[in-house]
């Protein structure tokens, strides 16, 4: 029976596995080493772990490594205790393929541990750009230390062979994150105002916005900026979700919760909507703001505008429904009004999404069911034909 081992810790990169975690789990050939860790495992953040749980899955391995501060000391304690932990938790079920989604710190403390202990690595979503982040050195180096790799498109499959891998293990797929959608079955408004208490007759914007690592402007005042083009838009509620863990995440989380707090029943804040409520809420919303990938990759299925603000998502791929705009609140502001015209909607109910159909999760899966973990520890670089 073939081991495969998948991490999360955040509760966006468990709804992008979700679907390959349901077909290991599923699936009489294979047992499903499900390590969960990081945001899951903080009531601060939504306690998110009770959401596996209730979706029936059967948790391998708890790594609690997160500390409380957001500074990037503590980040990087939080990493080494991360990688600790794991490197403890691989030994125990040595599996035989760790699986791997996308450039959170958290995942690279994992992979590391599992290069040590020489267990494959398959990763998910490399050869990104997301130049305005950390999270860009933090794509690559885990794509140098798997052995195969399953891209979102097929510029990005081309930039993983750029850095040196081989092409035959490296296969564009789309986002599994789009599996996600097509197999969800959307909540009404009804349902969603009386599990969140909150009143949706109004029109409202979701609305998600993550510290910028590499920004030389910090979260606080970019935030600001965003409040305040907000307000230009009496007309509308405005549903708030959580920042992730980085640094000067809680300063936003400060601001946030003083802004509902005063916004009359206009604003909800909510530390973690989970996968179908969030995809519902995207469904049913009038745009998507803030600088979260989601908007870019997953969005975009659900033909729905996205304002991505400032250089968090800088380089990359995006499609027809996506709106880029500086930091400022007029930039922000333009933006907004630009996503509810009538001619920017035609335009995102015919659109295309870059990342793909669906189907990438089955296509994970056949491939890591039929892998021969012992062939592929062995890396050779691959290098590209000088022009």
């Amino acid at each position: 029976m073939k081991k495969i081992a998948i991490f999360t810790g955040t509760r966006a990169e468990y709804g992008l596995l979700h679907e390959l975690i349901k077909k290991v789990s599923f699936d009489d050939d294979c047992e499903l080493q499900l390590v969960v860790g990081g945001m899951h495992l903080s009531p601060e953040f939504g306690l998110t772990v009770n959401q596996i749980i209730e979706d029936g899955f059967n948790i391998a391995e708890k790594i609690e490594f997160l500390l409380s501060g957001d500074t990037p000391t503590a980040i990087s304690k939080s990493m080494g205790l991360a990688q600790i932990l794991a490197s403890e938790s691989l030994d125990r079920l040595k599996p035989d393929v760790l699986v791997l989604l996308g450039d959170r710190f958290e995942a690279l403390s994992v992979a590391q541990a599992a290069m040590i202990a020489q267990i494959p690595i398959a990763h998910i979503h490399g050869g990104e750009r997301t130049e305005g982040a950390i999270d860009e050195a933090i794509r690559h180096s885990i794509t140098k230390m798997s052995h195969i790799h399953f891209t979102s498109t097929k510029e990005y499959r081309q930039r993983v062979i750029q850095l040196g891998e081989q092409p035959n293990r490296v296969f564009n797929v789309g986002s599994p994150g789009i599996d996600m959608i097509l197999a969800t079955k959307i909540k009404d408004l009804h349902a969603l105002a009386h599990e969140l208490n909150f009143d949706f007759t109004d029109k409202f914007f979701l609305i998600t916005y993550h510290p910028v690592t590499l920004e030389k402007d910090s979260a606080i005042s970019v935030f600001d900026e965003l409040l305040l083009a907000l307000e230009k838009f009496q007309d509308y509620k405005f549903v708030f979700t959580y920042p992730n863990a980085d640094s000067e995440s809680r300063a936003i989380i400060e601001m946030l919760e003083g802004y509902v707090l005063k916004a009359n029943n206009r604003a909800l804040l909510t530390r973690s909507l989970g996968s179908l409520n969030y995809i519902s809420l995207v469904s049913h919303c009038s745009c998507v703001i803030g600088n979260s990938s989601s908007g870019l990759i997953e969005v975009p299925t659900l033909n729905k505008p996205t304002i991505n603000i400032g250089n968090r998502q800088k380089g990359r791929i995006s499609g027809e429904t996506v709106i880029h705009c500086k930091t400022n609140s007029l930039s922000i502001e333009k933006a907004i009004s630009k996503s509810t015209s009538k001619r920017f909607l035609d335009i995102c109910r015919n659109a295309r999404n870059p990342y793909g159909n669906g189907g990438a999760s089955q296509k994970i899966f056949n491939t890591l069911k039929n892998l021969r973990s012992n062939d592929i520890l062995f890396k050779t670089f691959y290098d590209i034909a000088s022009l």
